[in-house]
Protein backbone atom coordinates (compact mmCIF):
# COMPACT_ATOMS: atom_id res chain seq x y z
CA UNK A 1 0.00 0.00 0.00
CA UNK A 2 1.00 3.63 -0.48
CA UNK A 3 -0.14 6.85 1.25
CA UNK A 4 -2.56 7.34 -1.66
CA UNK A 5 -3.75 3.81 -2.42
CA UNK A 6 -4.88 1.14 0.03
CA UNK A 7 -5.17 -1.63 -2.55
CA UNK A 8 -3.09 -4.65 -1.67
CA UNK A 9 -0.44 -5.95 -4.02
CA UNK A 10 -2.20 -8.27 -6.45
CA UNK A 11 -5.54 -6.47 -6.26
CA UNK A 12 -4.79 -4.21 -9.23
CA UNK A 13 -4.71 -5.66 -12.73
CA UNK A 14 -1.87 -5.25 -15.22
CA UNK A 15 -4.21 -3.19 -17.44
CA UNK A 16 -5.81 -0.04 -16.04
CA UNK A 17 -8.40 2.35 -17.40
CA UNK A 18 -7.91 5.77 -15.82
CA UNK A 19 -10.68 8.38 -15.97
CA UNK A 20 -10.22 11.58 -14.03
CA UNK A 21 -13.55 11.44 -12.22
CA UNK A 22 -13.99 8.87 -9.42
CA UNK A 23 -17.70 8.64 -10.24
CA UNK A 24 -16.84 7.86 -13.85
CA UNK A 25 -14.62 5.05 -12.58
CA UNK A 26 -17.55 3.74 -10.54
CA UNK A 27 -19.86 3.98 -13.56
CA UNK A 28 -17.44 2.10 -15.81
CA UNK A 29 -16.91 -0.66 -13.27
CA UNK A 30 -20.61 -1.13 -12.58
CA UNK A 31 -21.61 -0.91 -16.26
CA UNK A 32 -18.94 -2.96 -18.01
CA UNK A 33 -17.13 -5.20 -15.50
CA UNK A 34 -18.17 -8.40 -13.75
CA UNK A 35 -17.16 -9.62 -10.30
CA UNK A 36 -16.07 -6.11 -9.33
CA UNK A 37 -14.29 -5.33 -6.11
CA UNK A 38 -13.52 -1.84 -4.84
CA UNK A 39 -9.79 -1.88 -4.06
CA UNK A 40 -9.07 1.74 -3.20
CA UNK A 41 -10.98 4.38 -1.24
CA UNK A 42 -8.20 6.71 -0.03
CA UNK A 43 -9.26 10.34 -0.69
CA UNK A 44 -12.27 8.85 -2.52
CA UNK A 45 -10.00 8.21 -5.51
CA UNK A 46 -12.03 5.11 -6.28
CA UNK A 47 -10.50 2.03 -7.88
CA UNK A 48 -12.26 -1.17 -8.91
CA UNK A 49 -10.95 -4.46 -10.23
CA UNK A 50 -13.15 -6.86 -12.16
CA UNK A 51 -13.32 -8.79 -15.41
CA UNK A 52 -14.34 -7.77 -18.91
CA UNK A 53 -15.01 -10.73 -21.21
CA UNK A 54 -12.86 -12.80 -18.87
CA UNK A 55 -9.92 -10.35 -18.79
CA UNK A 56 -8.97 -8.81 -15.46
CA UNK A 57 -9.06 -5.01 -15.61
CA UNK A 58 -8.80 -2.24 -13.04
CA UNK A 59 -10.55 1.11 -13.37
CA UNK A 60 -9.06 3.83 -11.19
CA UNK A 61 -9.63 7.57 -11.08
CA UNK A 62 -6.69 9.95 -11.45
CA UNK A 63 -8.19 13.20 -10.22
CA UNK A 64 -7.60 16.44 -12.11
CA UNK A 65 -4.27 17.77 -13.28
CA UNK A 66 -0.74 16.50 -13.75
CA UNK A 67 0.34 16.40 -10.10
CA UNK A 68 -2.61 14.10 -9.33
CA UNK A 69 -2.28 11.67 -12.25
CA UNK A 70 1.49 11.91 -11.77
CA UNK A 71 1.19 10.41 -8.27
CA UNK A 72 -1.36 7.72 -9.07
CA UNK A 73 0.10 6.55 -12.37
CA UNK A 74 3.64 6.43 -10.96
CA UNK A 75 2.50 4.27 -8.04
CA UNK A 76 0.48 1.99 -10.31
CA UNK A 77 3.48 1.42 -12.58
CA UNK A 78 6.17 1.30 -9.90
CA UNK A 79 4.49 -0.25 -6.86
CA UNK A 80 1.62 -2.30 -8.27
CA UNK A 81 3.29 -3.64 -11.40
CA UNK A 82 0.78 -2.19 -13.86
CA UNK A 83 1.93 -2.55 -17.47
CA UNK A 84 -0.62 -0.48 -19.41
CA UNK A 85 -2.67 2.60 -18.52
CA UNK A 86 -5.19 4.10 -20.90
CA UNK A 87 -6.45 7.46 -19.75
CA UNK A 88 -10.08 8.04 -20.74
CA UNK A 89 -10.97 11.66 -20.22
CA UNK A 90 -12.73 14.72 -21.53
CA UNK A 91 -11.30 17.52 -23.64
CA UNK A 92 -12.17 20.92 -25.03
CA UNK A 93 -11.99 21.33 -28.82
CA UNK A 94 -9.83 24.08 -30.32
CA UNK A 95 -10.93 23.45 -33.94
CA UNK A 96 -14.18 23.11 -35.86
CA UNK A 97 -13.42 19.60 -37.11
CA UNK A 98 -13.89 18.26 -33.56
CA UNK A 99 -17.47 18.22 -32.28
CA UNK A 100 -18.86 17.28 -28.89
CA UNK A 101 -18.86 13.50 -28.35
CA UNK A 102 -16.10 12.96 -30.93
CA UNK A 103 -13.43 10.53 -29.73
CA UNK A 104 -9.77 11.59 -29.91
CA UNK A 105 -6.63 9.49 -29.54
CA UNK A 106 -3.58 11.50 -28.48
CA UNK A 107 -0.59 11.03 -30.79
CA UNK A 108 1.42 13.41 -28.58
CA UNK A 109 0.90 15.86 -25.73
CA UNK A 110 2.38 19.36 -25.80
CA UNK A 111 2.55 21.32 -22.56
CA UNK A 112 3.99 24.38 -20.86
CA UNK A 113 4.24 22.24 -17.71
CA UNK A 114 7.47 21.76 -15.75
CA UNK A 115 6.28 18.33 -14.57
CA UNK A 116 8.67 16.26 -16.68
CA UNK A 117 11.65 18.55 -16.11
CA UNK A 118 11.07 18.52 -12.35
CA UNK A 119 10.57 14.75 -12.31
CA UNK A 120 13.78 13.74 -14.09
CA UNK A 121 15.19 16.69 -16.03
CA UNK A 122 13.34 15.99 -19.29
CA UNK A 123 13.82 19.04 -21.51
CA UNK A 124 11.21 18.69 -24.26
CA UNK A 125 7.77 20.30 -24.19
CA UNK A 126 6.18 17.21 -25.77
CA UNK A 127 5.63 13.68 -24.50
CA UNK A 128 4.38 10.65 -26.40
CA UNK A 129 2.13 7.64 -25.83
CA UNK A 130 3.30 4.13 -26.54
CA UNK A 131 3.24 3.58 -30.31
CA UNK A 132 2.25 -0.08 -30.14
CA UNK A 133 -0.60 0.60 -27.71
CA UNK A 134 -1.86 3.43 -29.92
CA UNK A 135 -1.81 1.15 -32.94
CA UNK A 136 -3.88 -1.42 -31.06
CA UNK A 137 -6.39 1.26 -30.07
CA UNK A 138 -6.69 2.45 -33.68
CA UNK A 139 -7.27 -1.11 -34.87
CA UNK A 140 -9.87 -1.71 -32.15
CA UNK A 141 -11.78 1.48 -32.97
CA UNK A 142 -11.83 0.46 -36.63
CA UNK A 143 -13.13 -2.99 -35.74
CA UNK A 144 -15.88 -1.45 -33.60
CA UNK A 145 -16.78 1.05 -36.32
CA UNK A 146 -16.16 4.03 -34.04
CA UNK A 147 -14.63 7.07 -35.79
CA UNK A 148 -11.37 8.10 -34.14
CA UNK A 149 -9.46 11.37 -34.52
CA UNK A 150 -5.71 10.96 -33.95
CA UNK A 151 -4.46 14.35 -32.78
CA UNK A 152 -1.74 16.33 -31.06
CA UNK A 153 -3.26 17.54 -27.80
CA UNK A 154 -2.53 20.31 -25.31
CA UNK A 155 -2.00 19.24 -21.70
CA UNK A 156 -2.52 22.35 -19.62
CA UNK A 157 -1.64 23.03 -15.99
CA UNK A 158 -4.35 25.70 -15.82
CA UNK A 159 -8.08 25.52 -16.41
CA UNK A 160 -8.80 29.25 -16.12
CA UNK A 161 -6.47 31.65 -17.94
CA UNK A 162 -6.38 35.43 -18.31
CA UNK A 163 -6.54 37.36 -21.62
CA UNK A 164 -2.84 38.30 -21.61
CA UNK A 165 -1.66 34.74 -22.38
CA UNK A 166 -1.97 32.68 -25.56
CA UNK A 167 -5.49 31.56 -26.36
CA UNK A 168 -6.67 28.35 -27.98
CA UNK A 169 -6.13 29.96 -31.38
CA UNK A 170 -2.42 30.49 -30.68
CA UNK A 171 -2.05 26.99 -29.20
CA UNK A 172 -3.37 25.57 -32.47
CA UNK A 173 -1.42 27.93 -34.73
CA UNK A 174 1.91 27.64 -32.91
CA UNK A 175 1.85 24.02 -31.75
CA UNK A 176 -0.81 22.22 -33.80
CA UNK A 177 -2.87 21.23 -30.76
CA UNK A 178 -6.51 20.57 -31.65
CA UNK A 179 -7.92 20.05 -28.15
CA UNK A 180 -7.01 20.49 -24.50
CA UNK A 181 -7.00 18.38 -21.34
CA UNK A 182 -4.86 18.40 -18.19
CA UNK A 183 -3.18 15.05 -17.55
CA UNK A 184 -1.62 13.18 -20.47
CA UNK A 185 1.75 14.95 -20.59
CA UNK A 186 2.54 13.60 -17.12
CA UNK A 187 1.08 10.15 -17.75
CA UNK A 188 3.14 9.65 -20.91
CA UNK A 189 6.26 10.86 -19.13
CA UNK A 190 5.84 8.46 -16.19
CA UNK A 191 5.29 5.53 -18.53
CA UNK A 192 8.43 6.36 -20.49
CA UNK A 193 10.56 6.78 -17.35
CA UNK A 194 9.40 3.46 -15.91
CA UNK A 195 9.43 1.41 -19.12
CA UNK A 196 5.65 0.98 -19.24
CA UNK A 197 2.92 1.75 -21.78
CA UNK A 198 0.35 4.54 -21.73
CA UNK A 199 -2.20 6.02 -24.11
CA UNK A 200 -4.98 8.59 -23.93
CA UNK A 201 -8.49 8.48 -25.33
CA UNK A 202 -10.57 11.63 -25.01
CA UNK A 203 -14.17 12.56 -25.66
CA UNK A 204 -14.84 16.15 -26.68
CA UNK A 205 -16.98 17.61 -23.92
CA UNK A 206 -17.08 21.22 -25.10
CA UNK A 207 -15.94 23.37 -27.98
CA UNK A 208 -14.15 26.71 -27.92
CA UNK A 209 -15.33 27.41 -31.48
CA UNK A 210 -18.99 26.32 -31.50
CA UNK A 211 -19.49 26.89 -27.75
CA UNK A 212 -21.33 23.59 -27.42
CA UNK A 213 -21.06 22.01 -23.97
CA UNK A 214 -22.03 18.78 -22.24
CA UNK A 215 -23.37 18.55 -18.70
CA UNK A 216 -21.43 17.13 -15.73
CA UNK A 217 -23.81 14.16 -15.75
CA UNK A 218 -23.10 13.49 -19.44
CA UNK A 219 -19.36 13.66 -18.81
CA UNK A 220 -19.76 11.08 -16.06
CA UNK A 221 -21.93 8.52 -17.84
CA UNK A 222 -22.38 9.25 -21.55
CA UNK A 223 -18.84 9.02 -22.93
CA UNK A 224 -19.16 5.30 -23.52
CA UNK A 225 -17.50 4.97 -26.95
CA UNK A 226 -14.00 5.65 -25.63
CA UNK A 227 -14.69 3.27 -22.74
CA UNK A 228 -15.63 0.49 -25.15
CA UNK A 229 -12.55 1.10 -27.31
CA UNK A 230 -10.23 0.93 -24.30
CA UNK A 231 -11.85 -2.20 -22.86
CA UNK A 232 -11.82 -4.03 -26.18
CA UNK A 233 -8.17 -3.04 -26.72
CA UNK A 234 -7.24 -4.82 -23.51
CA UNK A 235 -8.83 -8.12 -24.51
CA UNK A 236 -7.27 -8.28 -27.99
Amino acid sequence: MTPHNNAKIGEIAKNVLMPGDPLRAKFIAETFLKNIKQVNSVRNMLAYTGTYKGKEITVMASGMGMPSIGIYSYELFKVYGVENIVRIGSAGAYVDKLDVYDVVLAESAWSQSTFAHTQNGYESDTTYPDKELNEKIIATAKKLGIPLHVEKIHSSDVFYTEPNVDSYKEHFAKHGCTCVEMESFALFHNAKVLGKKAACLLTISDSFTSHKVTTPEERQTAFTKMMEIALETFID
